[in-house]
Parts: C-alpha cells; sequence; structure tokens
C-alpha cells in the first residue's frame, strides 16, 4: 500500500456525486428517517409556494412500489431557458446543488427551503424520479436516473388554460438507503403540522398500498390556535381561552398560540418558515423570556405576588403549559440542512417584545384567567422548592450520587460505560433467572418490585420518594430532571426486559414513560433498549424452537412440520424460564432481538403518553378502540 499523497489523490465530486457519495451530510442519515425525509423536502418546497400566496392545496401520495408523489396547485417551477445555464431553470432546480428561488431573488420572501439543495438531493438519492409542470395549458416533464437527466424537458400533454402547479413523483434508490418502506403514520404526522402552521393549507395524504386506499386531510383555517387546542385534546384545560397573538417586529412575523392545562408537563413546539426546529433555538429563548417576564410583571402589577415573594422562575410559569410559536424570517440561520435549531439573534428579540406586550394585555384584559394562571405558577414555584429539599436528601443519602449503589442491584464488573448494559427486570423470579443467565463482565441486573409510580400524575417531590424510581436514578448515575448529566451514564445500553403479557406491557410504558419524562437525553442518544423474550417453545425431534410472535409460530411450524410436533408453550413471564433459555433466546448478544426506543417526533410522543398515561379515559378508549386491530397476543 502506497504511502504517497500528491494531487492525483485529490478528488472532485462532480454534480450530484457528492450527495450520492455522502447522502448524511445532507439528509442526516439513510435509515426510515432519512427516506422519510425526502418527502419532506419536496413537500417544503409545495409549502413555500402557499407562503408565498400561489398555493392552497398539496396532495402526497404512496404508491403501491413504495414510490411517492407530490402535486402541489402553485405557479409551478419555471420552465423557461436559465439566463445563465442555458438549461431549463426546472432542470437547474433539480441537478445543481445551492440553486432555487430562495436567495433573495425576489421569488420567495420567506420560505422552509433554504439552502436551494431539497430537490437536487431528492433527485440525486432516487433511482428515478419524474417532475410534470402544469402551465401555460401544457403538461411539461422531465426525467431523470440518480440525478442525471435521460429525457429532456418536453410537452408530453395538454391541461387546462387556468391549471398550474408542479407533480414530483420519485423512487427512493435501494443503493442509499437501508430501509425502503415508508410508513404512513410518520407522514402524517409531520404533514398535519405542516398544515396547522400554514393557515389555510389543505394537504392530503393518501396511501395505495392498500385496499381500500387510506387518506387523510388536513386543512385548519384557525391554524395554530386549531393546534394548540389539538395538542390539548386529551388533557384539561385550565380555562377555555387560547391566548393567540400575530405581530410582525423588525421583519420577523411572530406568531404565538398558548394555552395552559391541569397537567405538570410543558408541551412547547417551535417553528420556523414551517420547519420543525426540533432542538429549539433563539425564537424559543424568546418565548420563554417572554412568557416569564409577562407573568411576573402582572403578577406583581396586580399584588399576586407579594414582596416577599421571589419572582416566578421559568420552570415555574411553564408548568402545564401547552403552546405552538411559529415565526416567518426572509433569512434564517439554522445549524444543518436538517434544520432542527435556530441561531438568528433577532429572532430572540422579536418573540420576546411580541409575547411579553400581548401577553400583559391578554392577562389585564382576563383577570380570572391570570389569577388562575399565576396560581398554578405558585403552587409550582412551591412544589419546586419541595422537590429541590427532596433532591438535596436523597443526594445526601446518595440516591443522586454513583457513589452508592442500590443494593437490590447485581452490577457487572466491567467500568467501562460503553461496554457495560443494564436490565430492568420485573420481579425477583425473574431477576433471580437474569442474574444467573448474565455475563457478570458486562451485563448488570436491576430487579424492580410491581409496578412504578405513573409519573405523568405526580411531580418531582412524590416522584424522588419511589422506591424503585431512585433504584434506578442511583444505578444509572446520570442523576435526573435539573440534575441530570449524561456524562455519568455507567450503562450505555439500559435494557427493559418485561413479560409479554398486559402487565409486562403496562410496567414498560411506565418505566418509558418516567424516561421520556425526566431522562429524556437517553432516548434522544439512544441508550434505552427493550428486550424481545419469546413467546412460545416448541420441541421437536430433541430439538428446542423459539418464536416471538404468532407469524413467526406460524412459519416455524411450515418449516418443521405440524404432524408430530407437541403442542407449543406458551411463556406467561420470564421467570418460568431457566438461566440457559433467558440466555439463548433474550440476553445473548449474539442472538437476542433488542428494539431500541427514538423519538422520532417530540410531538407525537407527547401527545402518546399523555394520552395513554394521563388522567383522562375517553381518550385512552379511543386509542384502543383506533389500534385494536393491530393487537395481538393479548392474555385476558
Amino acid at each position: 500500500m502506497s504511502n504517497e499523497y500528491n494531487e492525483s489523490q485529490i478528488q472532485v465530486l462532480e454534480g450530484l456525486e457528492a450527495v450520492r457519495k455522502r447522502p448524511g451530510m445532507y439528509i442526516g442519515t439513510t435509515s426510515a428517517k432519512g427516506l422519510h425525509h425526502l418527502v419532506y423536502e419536496i413537500v417544503d418546497n409545495a409549502v413555500d409556494e402557499a407562503l408565498a400566496g400561489f398555493c392552497t392545496e398539496i396532495v402526497i401520495t404512496i404508491h403501491e412500489d413504495n414510490s411517492v408523489s407530490v402535486i402541489d396547485n402553485g405557479r409551478g417551477i419555471p420552465i423557461g431557458i436559465h439566463p445563465t445555464k442555458g438549461i431549463p431553470a426546472v432542470e437547474v432546480v433539480f441537478t445543481m446543488l445551492h440553486a432555487g428561488g430562495k436567495f433573495g431573488g425576489g421569488g420567495y420572501k420567506v420560505s422552509g427551503g433554504l439552502h436551494g439543495v431539497g430537490a437536487s438531493v431528492v433527485n440525486a438519492l432516487s433511482k428515478r424520479l419524474v417532475v410534470n409542470i402544469y402551465s401555460e395549458g401544457k403538461v411539461h416533464e422531465q426525467i431523470y436516473e440518480r440525478g442525471d437527466t435521460v429525457q429532456p424537458l418536453s410537452a408530453v400533454g395538454d391541461c387546462p388554460a387556468s391549471q398550474t402547479g408542479t407533480l414530483v413523483h420519485f423512487w427512493p434508490d435501494s443503493e442509499i438507503f437501508e430501509e425502503m418502506e415508508y410508513s404512513f403514520d410518520t407522514l402524517k404526522q409531520r404533514l398535519q403540522e405542516m398544515a396547522f402552521i400554514t393557515k389555510g393549507l389543505k394537504i392530503t395524504l393518501r396511501d395505495t398500498r392498500q385496499e381500500p386506499a387510506k387518506e387523510r386531510t388536513y386543512h385548519y383555517e384557525g391554524g395554530i390556535k386549531q393546534f394548540v387546542e389539538h395538542i390539548n385534546k386529551n388533557r384539561n384545560p385550565l380555562f377555555k381561552q387560547i391566548f393567540y397573538v400575530e405581530a410582525e417586529k423588525e421583519g420577523v412575523l411572530v406568531e404565538i398560540a398558548l394555552q395552559y392545562t391541569e397537567e405538570f408537563f410543558e408541551s412547547t413546539f417551535t417553528f420556523v418558515n414551517t420547519i420543525n426546529t426540533a432542538e429549539g433555538g433563539t425564537h424559543l429563548a424568546g418565548f420563554r423570556a417572554g412568557l416569564t417576564k409577562g407573568i411576573n410583571d402582572y403578577a406583581k402589577k396586580a399584588g399576586l405576588l407579594k414582596d416577599s415573594d421571589k419572582n416566578l422562575s421559568g420552570d415555574d410559569v411553564r408548568e402545564g403549559l401547552a403552546a405552538v410559536v411559529s415565526i416567518k424570517i426572509s433569512d434564517p440561520q439554522f445549524e444543518s440542512q436538517t434544520k432542527i435549531k435556530l441561531g438568528n439573534s433577532e429572532a430572540r428579540y422579536a418573540v420576546e417584545s411580541v409575547l411579553s406586550e400581548h401577553l400583559g394585555y391578554f392577562l389585564e384584559e382576563n383577570p380570572s384567567i391570570a389569577k388562575s394562571i399565576v396560581e398554578k405558577s405558585l403552587t409550582a414555584s412551591r412544589a419546586r422548592e419541595a422537590a429541590r429539599r427532596a433532591r438535596e436528601l436523597v443526594r445526601r443519602k446518595g440516591v443522586l450520587e454513583s457513589a452508592r449503589l442500590p443494593g437490590k442491584l447485581t452490577d457487572c464488573s466491567d467500568r467501562n460505560p460503553a461496554n457495560c448494559e443494564i436490565f430492568i427486570v420485573e420481579g425477583n423470579s425473574a431477576g433471580g433467572s437474569a442474574i444467573n443467565a448474565r455475563l457478570p463482565r458486562t451485563q448488570a441486573i436491576l430487579p424492580l418490585r410491581g409496578k412504578i409510580m405513573n409519573v405523568e400524575k405526580s411531580r418531582l417531590d412524590k416522584i424522588l420518594s419511589n422506591e424503585e424510581i431512585k433504584s434506578m436514578i442511583l444505578a444509572f448515575g446520570t442523576g435526573i430532571h435539573e440534575d441530570f448529566d449524561i456524562s455519568k451514564l455507567r450503562y450505555h445500553k439500559i435494557i427493559i426486559m418485561t413479560d409479554a403479557d398486559v402487565d409486562g406491557s403496562h410496567i414498560r410504558t411506565l418505566l418509558l414513560t418516567f424516561l421520556y419524562r425526566f431522562m429524556t437525553p437517553l432516548i434522544e442518544s439512544g441508550n434505552i433498549y427493550i428486550a424481545q423474550p419469546p413467546l412460545y417453545k416448541v420441541d421437536k425431534n430433541k430439538k428446542t424452537y423459539y418464536a416471538y410472535s404468532e407469524r413467526e409460530l406460524e412459519r416455524l411450524y411450515e418449516e418443521i412440520g405440524r404432524e408430530g410436533t407437541p403442542p407449543p408453550e406458551r411463556y406467561k413471564g420470564l421467570g418460568e424460564m431457566d438461566a440457559e433459555q433467558l440466555w439463548d433466546t433474550t440476553m445473548d448478544p449474539e442472538k437476542r432481538t433488542l428494539l431500541r426506543v427514538d423519538i422520532e417526533d417530540a410531538r407525537a410522543a407527547d401527545e402518546i403518553f399523555n394520552q395513554l398515561m394521563g388522567d383522562r379515559v375517553e381518550p385512552r378508549r379511543e386509542f384502543i378502540n383506533e389500534h385494536a386491530e393491530y393487537a395481538v397476543n393479548i392474555d385476558v
């Protein structure tokens, strides 16, 4: 192997070759998340037409071959010859990076598509892409394969003279993507958000992969006010009226809607030019500062906050808050092409200024609502102080520090967290089997006694008094909530291992609710896993087979034959397995199946946890009715 390094080693990637070579730089990942990102890029372009006032409807279709088409009734991508490139403008858009109408040329005042790479990246990562443009009474078509033009732009038919718009139909490239199956539920979540944020825009999602085709249409004239209503549909609002403001400040259009509920957790979602900024940014910082200032100013002025009282903190005033912050800005500065965090300093000032001013008016005009907000914030403040004292107490006892470990923990000997994993197991019998089955060097076992408390219905001071929760906090070593520090994590894999029955599912949900609400970075960083114990054991001809689902059991029978095969043994719990069986099926890193817990969409996660674990029964009943067809292996 030559160590020579000269001019011949310097590669230049031409055209869209760079995208195919390093797709992660442009869409974040080539997993299912990246696959769905292709759809969002094309839809974002159509939404930009709506923001500009030229598009009222977008239809997205998942076809039987898992390709996707997006059609809008906007102006249509220009088809004329580009003045400097000498090719049709549509071809420039789809074959050249950093090309589009979003760089100050007057095409768009604001847009979600910022870098001019969306359409060309989708083209580069598709084995085939067809674009149709409806304009001037004609249908113009161009076809590409893996980013290269294979059919020049030409008129292929007629359309009504009044019809305008763009249809993009693309087939993702299996050479690029690890997964090729689109999820209807994942897409509908994002598309519904876009419809909420783009007031008046009608978005339809169709899935023709099944008979009959599945379809959802989202159209909200109330915009983000209806979004807040939707967020709170499973909650008990503190008051009926939703605060709403839309105002422009120094070139930034600010839109905010908020409402308080009886819950303990905050649900605030932020958007820039319709793009969900999952990690917030300057607009979120401005919102929080404006909210805290507005409520404190009113509370003092109205005499609800005594002189001896300290100011309400940001955490106090956000307890039970559901809010949507949407801004439109002409030159958004995002951290990456995937646009998850905003950096514009002017956004913070605009949002803070607009909210503190208009919230002040709202509180003065609605004194009963204002009083309920301040009283809830004061209650939260007292609970926060109680939680602080509880934290100090348990910290003194070692519960929030990693110096002492819970007595029930059977730890591993390796001290490198990257090599270590901890199994959270229900019950002593399963814990005993797991302890005997484990690899002592890298696998730790923490048995829990029964079900932990439902943290969705409790404040932190109550949560910290729960013995099972304290054991987990101590074992993980990260601390909790404000004290959380992921760098102190003692195991890089936290594996929830519960029985494959209704009780086991309930315990798993309680554990995930706790982790989502108080240790969210563990989920975001991919540290949480769910073990998959088998449901059935089948013995035949002195061989043992395991099946993890009804479908697997059927496939197993097809493979080994039903004749002469004894009935399967149905496992009711992990404690029924001996150590060898548990190791062989569920704990052996070479053979086991683990499901990694991911927060694909924070709003969806927030909604589902509240729906399943909150106070209201009706939303749970609706969820069960809607998803009953997917339930299997339910013990009655």
